[in-house]
């Protein structure tokens, strides 16, 4: 004969079954009934910089300013071109400003002295006109027509890219080179190599002494590069452009 549970001890458990499944049920009607939670919004890249490029538009020159500005986009910044009449104000909203040297330092406009936007250049005409270097031609500031190599005098500094002190080789082939004889206040990278007095690659960081005492009102940086030379930076001489971009428009970022 068989034996059954005894009444009270099978009730209670189906009593306690019953109360879980109900409470259960209870919670999970609860759970659907609240308002649907949105996924959280993804956190956004920082935005490209923005940089300026002020060139010679329409000029003999323009499909290396093309290119430099396809080797900026490619490098992550967003890139717009504007013609060497522009004055400061086209620079609104601008990270970086780039002059290439393919203006005519006589029609761009001087009030980029006082500009509170970081601006990079390689027109020796104008950094006079910036206040970079003295005002005589061949003595504060010039161009050395056939050079090949610079040497780095401050390798620790970011815009040496990391390059080791002394001997660079930066252009695949002689080709003329910008120099300057920048003010006190300036950080000099690199030099014409057997030429220290002549500076090609300087920098002012926003604040310091430029020339005739006029404070950088952001970065400015002086690059040994002419017309032409931007495609014919070696990889040396490409890591170097690359890295005082980099610090003119504030450095890398985190």
């Amino acid at each position: 004969m068989s034996r059954s549970l005894p009444p009270s001890r099978f009730n209670g458990s189906t009593m306690m079954d019953r109360r879980s499944l109900t409470s259960g049920l209870a919670a999970l009607a609860a759970l659907m009934a609240m308002p649907a939670v949105a996924a959280p919004t993804p956190i956004p890249a920082s935005a490209a910089r923005r940089v300026l490029l002020v060139v010679q538009q329409g000029g003999p020159s323009m499909a290396v300013d093309q290119a430099l500005r396809d080797h900026l986009l490619a490098s992550g910044f967003a890139v717009e071109m504007a013609d060497q009449r522009a004055g400061p104000s086209a620079a609104t909203g601008f990270d970086l400003v780039i002059l290439s040297s393919t203006v005519a330092a006589k029609d761009v406009d001087p009030a980029w002295r006082r500009s509170p936007v970081p601006l990079l250049t390689w027109e020796n005409d104008c950094l006079d006109d910036l206040a970079m270097t003295g005002k005589r031609h061949d003595l504060d500031f010039g161009e050395a027509e056939k050079e090949r190599y610079l040497w780095i005098v401050n390798a620790p500094h970011p815009m040496a890219g990391g390059l080791s002190a002394g001997l660079a080789n930066v252009y695949a082939k002689q080709a003329p080179m910008s120099w300057g004889k920048p003010g006190l206040g300036a950080i000099t990278i690199a030099t014409l190599y057997g030429q220290p007095e002549k500076a090609a690659i300087f920098g002012y960081e926003k604040g310091a002494t430029m020339d005739y005492e006029t404070l950088a009102p952001a970065r400015r940086v002086m690059m040994f590069l002419n017309n032409e030379t931007f495609t014919n930076l070696s990889p040396a001489g490409l890591r170097l452009f690359d890295a005082a971009v980099t610090w003119a428009a504030g450095g890398p970022r985190a």
